[in-house]
């Protein structure tokens, strides 16, 4: 079992930015990939960004060359660095794992809100 737990969302004007934590625990051992997602009321949920163990990353084109991805191993946490906001990118953001053995695991998700 792995848990994950998100943080630092918030309200923030267009332009701004904000860094999205989310912090695992349990067998972590065993994770792979790990990656953002986003989702607002009445659309699917979408892929924002992700990191292999190996350092290997990939973004959606909608957010190329405004948000990173980054993960620290010893800190079993991956960030999202989320810089250039617009109110398109207003969402709740959920952290994703996948493990080895191909499980998958969801945080509770962390809302940003954008204002213009």
């Amino acid at each position: 079992q792995v848990q994950l737990v998100e943080s630092g969302g918030g309200l923030v004007q267009a332009g701004g930015s904000l860094r999205l934590s989310c912090a695992a625990s349990g067998i972590i051992s065993h994770i792979d990939t790990m990656a953002w997602y986003r989702q607002v009321p009445g659309k699917q949920r979408e892929l924002v960004a992700t990191v292999t163990d190996g350092g290997s990353t990939r973004y959606a084109d909608s957010v190329k060359g405004r948000f990173t991805i980054s993960r620290d191993s010893a800190k079993n946490t991956v960030y999202l660095q989320m810089n250039s906001l617009k109110p398109g990118d207003t969402a709740v953001y959920y952290c994703k794992a996948t493990t080895s053995a191909w499980n998958v695991y969801w945080g509770q998700g962390t809302h940003v809100t954008v204002s213009s």
